[in-house]
């Protein structure tokens, strides 16, 4: 029997709720296996590193370079939840490919469609089967601590009844949006996670287990409008938040990086009024954003702009930086752990997210992907 592999994405795990927490199998598997710091790709949000990490490759390569799609020209906004707008071959759409089975269970159901095309079996917490419930129950709210577990439940429930070659669950990360890594929910909440992930561990003992994140998360006390600096200079610019999607009561769509389409003025003197706004850590035209983080052109903005540790950008006439927010997308809250257990591994090899995505096309399914660091 071919031992499976389990990749496991907890949405937003930033190292220090690690640090924080008392995590006592998620240790275990460190110790025995192995544990990293690595890096997750930017901008450092969900779609963008799940779609890294399942396809092994750079948004430049896969196509998604934001959570949120501004169409140029149209002025249309596309929520990036669709597997149509992915470019590079996927892990379940190899595992169809080659006759292996594959198993997909999410908390949001957003990445269910992203991810899920290809797959054997897709599950998400917030349209579960009913074969699922009637094993581990009901759900709880997307916007709850227990939501997790569930789904880490439910892929080990999955595993039981069907085996499968390669198993990714990605949770939310609702819990480190509301709460910091010395808060006692966070306990809770990590407490939970690795509770769900050692049940797995013992009904699934063979299996080669990855924990790791989609990226990291910070606090956040400065709300800046870029749009209104391009106004007082007498230029215009549709500001496009990267983090943007459905799931707003996590961060009212504020992040600290997005993209910047001009509608009228120069690009470059955008990008110098933008640089020397406070807040602000860099604003880099397309290309050269395109080129230092290996992103697609045709689905950036003129100019990307990032902002400092505290920093997320937002209008205030249409959002009020809610007390206590945290959260993600810039450069800042790339650091995320990478843990692997029970499998032979090259640690070395392992320092981003996507590495997990290469191990698995080369040792489940004998394809290096232009890669050959995980070869033998």
């Amino acid at each position: 029997m071919d031992i499976p592999v389990v990749v496991i994405c907890i949405d937003g795990l930033d190292p220090e709720y690690l640090e924080s927490c008392e995590v006592p199998i998620l240790g275990e598997m460190g110790s025995k296996g192995f544990k990293n710091i690595g890096r997750c790709l930017m901008p450092s949000v969900t779609n963008v590193n799940n779609v890294s990490i399942v396809t092994g490759t750079y948004p430049v390569h896969h196509g998604i370079a934001s959570n949120f799609q501004f169409v140029r020209g149209t002025g249309e906004g596309i929520y990036m939840e669709s597997s149509e707008f992915i470019r590079a071959e996927t892990i379940f759409q190899r595992a169809e490919c080659v006759g292996k089975n594959s198993l997909l269970v999410t908390s949001k159901d957003k990445l269910r469609t992203l991810l899920g095309d290809g797959a054997t079996m897709s599950i998400s917490s917030e349209c579960p089967p009913d074969w699922i419930v009637d094993e581990i129950g009901l759900p709880s709210k997307i916007y709850s601590l227990e939501v997790n577990g569930w789904s880490i439940d439910a892929a080990r429930v999955a595993m039981t009844r069907k085996q499968y070659d390669v198993v990714y669950v990605s949770t939310t990360d609702f819990a480190m949006h509301m709460y910091g890594p010395d808060e006692p929910e966070s306990q809770e909440h990590l407490t939970i996670i690795d509770d769900a992930i050692g049940r797995l561990l013992e009904t699934h003992c063979g299996a080669t287990v990855f924990v790791t994140a989609d990226h990291g998360m910070s606090p956040k006390n400065r709300m800046v409008d870029l749009g209104l600096a391009l106004v007082n200079s007498g230029l215009k610019g549709e500001i496009v938040p990267i983090i943007k999607d459905r799931y707003i009561r996590h961060h009212s769509n504020l992040g600290g990086c997005v993209n910047v389409y001009m509608e009228s003025g120069p690009v470059s003197d955008a990008v110098e009024i933008l640089r020397g706004v406070d807040g602000v850590e860099d604003a880099l035209i397309r290309d050269q954003a395109a080129a230092i983080w290996m992103l697609p052109e045709d689905r950036i903005g003129d100019i990307v702009v990032t902002g400092e540790a505290d920093v997320v950008f937002g209008n205030p006439e249409e959002v009020e930086l809610p007390l206590g927010l945290r959260s993600h997308a810039s450069g800042h809250e790339l650091r995320i752990p990478i843990i692997g257990y029970n499998g032979e591994f090259d640690v070395l090899s392992f320092q981003e997210n996507r590495d997990i995505g290469i191990y698995v096309f080369e040792t489940v399914f004998d394809s290096d992907l232009g890669h050959s660091k995980f070869s033998t």
